[in-house]
């Protein structure tokens, strides 16, 4: 087939589109078609194009068949955070108004490289990298989705099996001029930046999965929107109605400003301390915490609307912040060890002292306090120990550590850093 061009942001083919006419009387937009509609949108960035999903979401109700939406991710790394979970609050969001997801784990992209939002090309992951990481993704994503309408794939599948004249031919239905429009591609090039051929290839084959999926509705980050554009352009290339797009907003980290990263500290892992979870909740701006509320609680709109008002009203903004902390750490830990994580921060703001720090055993009294810290785990070197000193934020048996020279005999002392990281220490 000769190269075609995509089509208009959004717009789907005129061939592909069902009669207007009939398509009213036969899938009628209801109020249920409107309460999902407003389901999807809910904290969203984007959805192309709007009309297309709700006669899908109509057609959908009507013939009683659930719409299969995709979310596609590279296990690049073995653990997720909160920020990863807003895609996956919004696809379990969507099925619990009935509809199938597919969890598709890119097995064989992950191979390549994605190069959204970089100016460098993404070196590759190994096969066995792949698949410690991968082992790790579905059971942490299976803590917010309901498994019994999550099919799992891997890329793999497919890709494997197109070899290289399917590769070929795939290539064949999209232009170097419109793979240039790619914003990191357009700064890459003009900037004198390699662009590796391999990584053209990227946004072709997370379309493809589109393709080999049926897709109705693909999910991603709004780094993600030509990629799944993609994968409209190739479905309506194969003869398929095209999906819809939905992309989510990056969250902001701890700190409110810089999306939540690893790399930048700022975040919080699904898999951490239920106490650690629920302080970092705590800590976070009150501003903030609505923007958390929106898209990372499933508290209703009304709800959430209703609680901001009554802080505006002179609540104490500190109540709602532990009913946003209780939510998520209940999600990931259960009840309990959200009751526990809250008595645990209430503790520990008044100054006590929490049940469960780590019994730590060191040699060599007597020993000074900066290295001691760093062998406890408490810093991660004796320079941030001296560090945390000088700064007020080390005490020892509940008084603040004054003197760097201080050095500690043998004995058993509970040591503080800062408000949260705690050790009872053993020192022979």
């Amino acid at each position: 087939m000769s190269q075609t061009s995509a089509p208009p942001e959004g717009a789907t083919p005129a061939n592909l589109l069902p009669n207007s006419a009939n398509e009213q009387k036969k899938w009628p937009i209801t109020d249920e078609v409107r309460a999902s509609l407003a389901i999807t949108l809910r904290g969203c960035d984007e959805l192309l194009p709007q009309a297309d999903w709700e006669r899908k979401l109509a057609r959908s109700q009507a013939a009683g068949q659930p719409l299969r939406i995709k979310l596609g991710l590279d296990p690049t790394a073995p653990d997720i955070h909160l920020g990863h979970t807003v895609v996956l609050n919004k696809l379990r969001q969507l099925q619990d108004i009935g509809h199938q997801v597919i969890f598709l784990i890119g097995d064989f992209t992950s191979m390549i490289g994605d190069p959204s939002g970089r100016n460098t090309t993404r070196p590759p992951l190994t096969k066995e990298q792949i698949a410690v990481n991968a082992e790790t993704y579905y059971r942490q994503a299976a803590l917010v989705l309901d498994e019994s309408k999550t099919e799992v794939r891997y890329n793999s599948e497919w890709c494997d099996a197109l070899g290289a004249r399917g590769m070929i031919e795939l290539s064949s239905r999209y232009t170097v001029a419109r793979m240039l429009e790619r914003d990191d591609f357009t700064k890459r090039y003009k900037g004198g930046v390699p662009i590796s051929v391999h990584e053209f290839l990227y946004p072709l084959m997370q379309g493809y999965d589109s393709v080999a999926l049926k897709s109705d509705l693909e999910l991603g980050g709004t780094d993600q929107k030509f990629n799944l554009l993609m994968g409209r352009h190739l479905q309506a290339e194969y003869g398929q109605e095209p999906q819809c797009i939905l992309t989510m907003p990056l969250l902001e980290g701890l700190d409110g400003v810089e999306k939540m990263s690893k790399s930048k500290g700022n975040y919080i892992g699904i898999s951490e301390a239920p106490a650690q979870m629920f302080a970092k909740v705590m800590s976070i701006s009150d501003d903030l915490m609505w923007r958390w509320f929106e898209l990372l609680s499933f508290r209703s709109l009304e709800d959430i609307a209703g609680l901001k008002a009554e802080c505006d009203g002179g609540r104490n903004p500190r109540d709602a912040k532990v009913l946003l902390g209780q939510e998520i750490v209940t999600r990931f830990h259960g009840a309990q060890a959200a009751q526990e994580a809250l008595a645990d921060f209430n503790n520990r703001a008044k100054g006590g002292i929490p049940d469960d720090i780590p019994e730590v055993s060191l040699s060599g009294a007597p020993l000074g306090i900066a290295a001691l810290l760093k062998q406890a785990g408490l810093v991660p070197s004796a320079t941030e120990g001296n560090r945390m000193v000088e700064q007020g934020g080390v005490r020892v048996e509940g008084s603040v550590v004054a003197d760097k020279g201080l050095k500690l005999d043998a004995g058993i002392y509970v040591v503080q850093v800062g408000k949260r990281k705690f050790a009872r220490v053993t020192l022979g």
